[in-house]
């Protein structure tokens, strides 16, 4: 029996890397699941080798996305967890440089992307009964990350996102949070770094790393989380300060309504 028996997933830049190995990792656990990419060819070979379906899919198109999530649905029974994983970068650490083409690119994808996944994802799920979505940011969700500063501008976002939707989610049943990958070797980073950074000494993370973060933030059963993933670490939920409250006499620790420093 596997923990995730009877659970149908959605994942989105799954036709390799991180998607394909998590995709690989909740079938293990008895998932049925759609692999969704951009790449339609990829995703279907990917879905033969795990038993799932293949969708090819934009996820910067909402109309895409939506169909994403009803042939899902139709196919496999149910959508009760969802993982938006697909991700771009730009590679420019020079904003001056640039362009209007890289900029609609990434957030299309990074940002637009996640935004209509988590949209098709609560309307699934309500019809499921409940379920689990998780989205990848990366530690450029957490820190400052100059070599790509629109890249992790876009990852703030998912993790801003993730954060402010998971409280209220989880009283529905639906728990949201993200993953904040380290350095993965995946073809995102692309050969020529990962050899670069490996001769280097420094150590970089395997996609199925990433996988194991994915599925304690599906079984773990909190909301609104940010799990970290560095190398030689357990996945683990990154602890955001509180930030602090008034000065008026009388007001001391207190909050705005909703605002949680977990």
């Amino acid at each position: 029996m596997g923990a995730l028996d009877g659970r149908c997933a959605l994942i989105t830049g799954a036709a390799s890397g991180i998607g394909l190995a998590t995709a690989k990792r909740l079938t293990a656990e008895g998932a049925r699941v759609a692999v969704v990419d951009l790449n339609e060819e990829g995703a279907k070979q990917a879905a033969d080798e795990i038993g799932g379906i293949g969708i090819g899919c934009d996820v910067g198109q909402p109309g895409e996305v939506a169909d994403a999530f009803a042939r899902a649905e139709r196919e496999l029974g149910k959508v009760d967890i969802s993982y938006l994983n697909a991700g771009v970068t730009t590679g420019e650490s020079d904003l001056s440089k640039l362009t209007e083409e890289q900029y609609r690119r990434i957030m299309g994808v990074n940002v637009d992307g996640v935004v209509y996944g988590v949209r098709e994802s609560i309307r699934a799920m309500e019809r499921a009964g409940g379920g689990a979505i998780v989205a990848t940011a990366s530690l450029a969700g957490v820190i400052a990350y100059p070599p790509d500063p629109v890249y992790a501008l876009t990852k703030h976002a998912v993790v801003g996102l993730m954060r402010a939707i998971g409280p209220t989610l989880k009283e529905q049943g639906i728990t949201a949070n993200a993953v904040c990958p380290g350095i993965v070797e995946t073809p995102l980073v692309g050969t020529e770094a990962a050899k670069m950074l490996k001769d280097a000494g420094f150590p970089l993370l395997q996609p199925g790393d990433i996988a194991e973060g994915v599925f304690r933030a599906i079984t773990e059963g909190r909301s609104g989380e940010a799990w970290v993933c560095q190398p030689g670490r357990e996945p683990v939920v990154f602890g955001f300060r509180n930030v602090p409250g008034p000065r008026t006499p009388g007001a001391e620790g207190m909050r705005p309504p909703g605002l949680s420093g977990s």
